[in-house]
């Protein structure tokens, strides 16, 4: 059975500190911590872009960064998909890919999505329409690839 979020998405100016901790603290758990990654995640990013989060009472469950056309990718993208390792096998990570296209849609309209994805994840953003668009690439130590949603018809 699906859990039930609550879902919120600002613009970086609008995050209250506590949002804007628990999104920072969150990405760290899972990708530097557990993925074992030193990377630079605070990139200069997520001033530009939108942050969907989704809510589990006071835990947040799942977070992506909508990214406007022009900052990661040509197109517009969804970064830093994240899910609370306490939510895992929950179906948030589900919910929160549906949420993000749906929401990328709303506030940037009808445009191709493109994402940097792992290459372990392919067949998960596959399955909501994403096809592989580049060759595989190491990013920080991990196999990525690209993916493009095209536009809805």
């Amino acid at each position: 059975m699906e859990t039930t979020l609550t879902w919120t998405c600002k613009p970086f100016a609008e995050l209250t500190v506590f949002e804007l901790y628990a999104a920072l603290q969150l990405r760290s758990e899972v990708f530097v911590v557990e993925q074992n990654c030193v990377f630079q995640d605070i990139d200069d990013k997520d001033q530009y872009s939108w942050h969907l989060m989704g809510w589990h009472n006071n835990l947040l469950a799942a977070y992506t960064r909508l990214v406007p056309a022009g900052i990661s990718f040509t197109e517009v993208s969804i970064g830093r998909v994240v899910t609370s390792p306490k939510m895992r096998k929950s179906g948030a990570g589900r919910s929160l890919m549906k949420k993000s296209i749906e929401t990328t849609y709303r506030i940037f309209g009808n445009t191709p999505i493109r994402i940097g994805a792992q290459l372990y994840l392919k067949k998960f953003y596959e399955s909501f329409g994403f096809q592989q668009s580049s060759d595989i690439y190491l990013e920080d130590g991990i196999e990525h690839i690209e993916m493009l949603l095209a536009e809805l018809s």
